[in-house]
């Protein structure tokens, strides 16, 4: 996206959030006469990236993903975080909530054009694929956590066994994808020894933290007010060896602030009218459910 976000779209979103209504997931067969994708209203998946601050779980898995010096490198390269934050951004929350609540058609054709794309920048590697995906979900589920959604260790580990779905969509093999939570944090204790801050992470980092705004938007708006309360929040829920790599303070009090603010945040962003809280793909994903 090459100019900030319109000040008449919610500044608080996640790729999409629930009804309150909808509370109580339609059955199985629902799901399937109605084609809710490959996921359904009973997945916890559709819970958990219904998070209306979902968004901050977005930005700490880009802040998380530059720390790979390969992946980092290429993505530099080809100029997708200095020229295009904002399309960087708008294409991996577009990604996430089409996936996670759209008919299986809708899914495969963006799935396909994900693929299309990855495959005209060079990026393919089967570990790096991994690599953007297990940092997706590790982030979606610390920020669904953080912010008050009430999962137990089984629906977690369901979470993250749902999402090798959308980890196979994009060309992810399957040995390479956690199908629990112990496997996902036995992933990044393997992987920590290649990761290290470059020059373009923190080049990347930057773009993630404080991408460029229109003077209009700006001024006029609390567009930027909102962004770094969220990417604050992104930074304080990065693991604390990741912390420690940006050269962040990296202690259990900030690991408390950080909670404190995402639990504050979420009852504020609660208090909202719906239409700022319910993005359009959950909405129209739940009355399909309810028809």
């Amino acid at each position: 996206m090459t100019a900030a976000p319109s000040p008449a779209r919610p500044l608080i979103t996640g790729p999409a959030a629930t009804p309150a209504a909808a509370a109580t997931p339609a059955s199985a067969s629902a799901s399937a006469s109605a084609d809710l994708g490959y996921f359904g209203p009973d997945s916890v998946s559709w819970r958990v990236l219904a998070d209306p601050l979902a968004m901050a779980g977005g930005l700490r898995a880009l802040l998380l993903q530059a720390l790979h010096p390969e992946a980092m490198v290429l993505m530099d390269a080809k100029t997708i975080f200095r020229d295009q934050p904002w399309d960087r951004i708008r294409r991996t929350a577009e990604f996430v909530a089409t996936v996670t609540y759209a008919p299986t058609a809708e899914v495969d054709a963006i799935a396909a054009r994900v693929r299309k794309i990855h495959a005209r920048l060079g990026i393919g590697a089967p570990d790096q694929l991994a690599w953007v995906h297990n940092c997706e979900i590790d982030s979606f589920l610390v920020s669904s956590r953080l912010s008050g959604l009430d999962l137990s260790a089984a629906d977690a580990d369901r979470y993250v066994a749902e999402q090798r779905i959308a980890g196979r969509l994009v060309g992810v093999p399957d040995d390479l994808m956690p199908s629990s939570t112990a496997e996902l944090a036995a992933y990044f204790e393997e992987i920590r020894p290649r990761l290290r801050l470059t020059r373009e992470a923190l080049r990347g980092a930057r773009y993630v933290v404080a991408p460029p705004m229109s003077l209009r938007v700006e001024l006029l708006t609390p567009a930027r007010l909102g962004w770094t309360t969220l990417s604050a929040l992104a930074i304080g829920m990065l693991p604390r060896w990741a912390r420690r790599m940006y050269r962040l303070p990296a202690t259990p009090m900030g690991d408390f602030a950080t909670a404190a603010g995402m639990k504050a945040l979420a009852r504020t962003v609660a208090a909202l009218p719906e239409r700022f809280r319910v993005g359009p793909a959950a909405r129209d994903a739940y009355e399909r459910a309810a028809a």
